[in-house]
């Protein structure tokens, strides 16, 4: 029996995800794939315990993307023997990888211990945050293959790094380096190779150590910020506040600082 696509491991308040295909460099290569990501990020939303998701990958690769042996026998999660079955195959398939990652209340880190190519690229870029391997390299290499960004990067990338960048990244298919994607924004922080998934845990740790409720608001109201009009995000903002503002988590963390001690938060 094949391994499983995916490990989860949750710590405290903090799940990693890891793809688990190092041979193939964790490119993802079938609707079972997709269906196991998709399922442990929405495993780890649907547990209020749960105030973070690190993503990462296995072996010396983020992930190298789709599957390219998939893509030319045609029987993979791409193109299909008709233009409308590849479009169903898509939306059915590698679409829903997208959509569960922006729907979540967690926060997320992408820890790039190494290649991030393609859709692996648009996955780390999904991520609120991004901790790479100094060694690592990122493309959006879709238009060198003679296609499209069909995973929604034409969407994601220019949300990350803005609309030239973007245009940059996904016209050319050019590889970058981990330098200079840190120095467009792409990554927040670069690391030594076997440092990465340590400080992407540091890092998680940090966001995990505030009230779970009032994380996950947050993290939801950022999302809508990027796409909402400011008179809409003000409203929804008012509504989260009034929420936040009767947790007991809010009201330990006023006694705490008046009491000049540090705060005890249960996610109540």
């Amino acid at each position: 029996m094949a391994e499983a696509f995916i490990i989860y491991e949750k710590v405290g308040r903090i799940v990693t995800v890891t793809m688990n295909r190092p041979d193939s460099r964790n490119a993802i290569a079938s609707f079972e794939d997709c269906e196991a990501l998709v399922a442990a990020a929405e495993q780890a939303n649907a547990d209020p315990e749960v105030s973070v998701l690190i993503l990462t990958g296995a072996g010396s690769a983020f992930s190298a993307g789709g599957d390219l042996n998939g893509m030319r026998d045609r029987n993979g999660i791409g193109p299909l023997a008709t233009p409308a079955d590849t479009r169903a195959n898509y939306k059915k398939g590698v679409q829903k990888i997208p959509l569960a990652l922006m729907n979540l209340e967690i926060a997320t880190i992408a820890a790039v211990n190494g290649h991030a190519i393609g859709l692996g690229c648009d996955l780390a870029c999904l991520c609120d945050m991004r901790v790479a391997s100094d060694k690592a390299k990122f493309a959006a290499s879709f238009v060198k293959m003679g296609i499209v960004p069909g995973d929604g990067g034409a969407w994601i990338l220019p949300r990350a790094v803005g609309y030239a960048r973007a245009a940059e990244i996904i016209l050319t298919g050019d590889v970058f380096s981990a330098q200079e994607a840190l120095a467009m924004g792409l990554v927040n922080k670069l690391v030594e190779p076997e440092a990465v998934l340590a400080e992407a845990r540091k890092l998680a740790e940090r966001v995990a150590a505030n009230p779970p409720r009032s994380v996950r608001l947050a993290k939801r109201l950022l999302r809508e910020g990027q796409h909402g009009r400011l008179s809409d995000v003000l409203e929804l903002s008012a509504a989260f506040q009034a929420l936040a503002h009767e947790t007991a988590d809010h009201r330990e963390a006023l006694d705490a600082f008046f009491d000049k001690r540090p705060p005890s938060f249960t996610g109540a």
